[in-house]
């Protein structure tokens, strides 16, 4: 199976200099059947563009007029890729030279979506119900392989057609940032679908982020929107959903400026009723189920 590399960038000139090259490298290992490498430009003001057509001409770059967000610039660049596999790679994250080569062995499985690569320093990832609310958080680091509640979208390995089915990440409701690959790896759970942890398919997230450009208390307030309208949306069980609402208010109440949070949340309620009526309608898994696997 091909792989087409997509990265996302934001103003991230120098990240671009210093990680792209490893890329490459791990493109020349005929082993990891990369087939292109797309780097998608979300209206940077730096030179990102400028340094990938002069020192990486063999890049496909694709650029964006404004800032769009992550999830757009994602979607972007896989809907151009001709790979069938997308693997995302942020442009702090460095490759191992042979960081694709035990990745397929999970593919030969018709019902797998996604498998996340190996980040230094991290396993697995959990996925628990707790007091109306979601939590996640990463497993033991092993040799084994392991199934995972999500794949990172700053590194991991996607099938390409059944992102399509599943409609990619989310941009409507979680622009510009956090929850969409949960929301996208949640999606595909509830209908059946398979996620995979790969222990040998290794990485460096070196976590210069391209957040780090944002405010703090925005970013925070992006993060805990978007947590609840992942809920929302997703969460269909009647009793899980209940306690949510009790969970709601109590934070609501112990916490009041968490009450914009909520407000933020609730202006994008009609397209919240849009995507929650869908996953009603298409998913087979219980909410029960996919927590109670972890």
């Amino acid at each position: 199976m091909d792989v087409s590399i997509v990265i996302p960038n934001y103003n991230g000139e120098i990240l671009l200099y210093k990680n792209l090259p490893k890329v490459f490298d791990a493109k020349d290992n005929q082993k990891n059947n990369i087939l292109e490498i797309i780097v998608v430009d979300d209206g940077s003001n730096d030179k990102s563009a400028t340094l990938v057509k002069e020192k990486f001409p063999e890049a496909i770059l694709i650029r964006q007029k404004i800032n769009r967000g992550f999830s757009s610039t994602v979607n972007l660049g896989v809907r151009a890729a001709k790979g069938q596999l997308i693997c995302l790679i942020n442009n702090d994250v460095v490759p191992e030279r042979d960081f694709l080569e035990t990745v397929f062995r999970h593919f030969i499985n018709e019902d797998t979506f996604a498998v996340s690569l190996h980040e230094q320093g991290y396993g697995w990832a959990k996925g628990e119900f707790q007091e109306g609310y979601i939590a996640h958080s990463p497993g033991k680091e092993s040799g084994s392989s392991h199934a995972t509640f999500w794949v990172n979208g700053g590194s991991g390995v996607y099938r390409k057609s059944l992102w399509k089915k599943l409609g990619g990440m989310d941009d409507l409701l979680l622009s510009p940032f956090y929850w969409e690959d949960i929301d996208l790896c949640y999606r595909a759970q509830k209908r059946g679908l398979k996620l995979f942890w790969e222990p040998r398919a290794h990485v460096i997230h070196k976590h210069e982020t391209t957040i780090s450009k944002f405010p703090k208390k925005y970013v925070e307030r992006v993060r805990e929107r978007n947590h609840l309208l992942f809920i929302w949306k997703n969460l269909t069980s009647p009793n899980l959903f209940r306690k949510h609402i009790r969970g709601l208010l109590e934070r609501t109440f112990k916490h009041p400026g968490y009450l914009r949070i909520v407000i933020a949340a609730l202006l994008r309620l009609s397209s919240v009723k849009k995507a929650r009526k869908k996953e009603k309608k298409e998913t087979t898994v219980s909410d029960e189920a996919i927590f109670g696997s972890f």
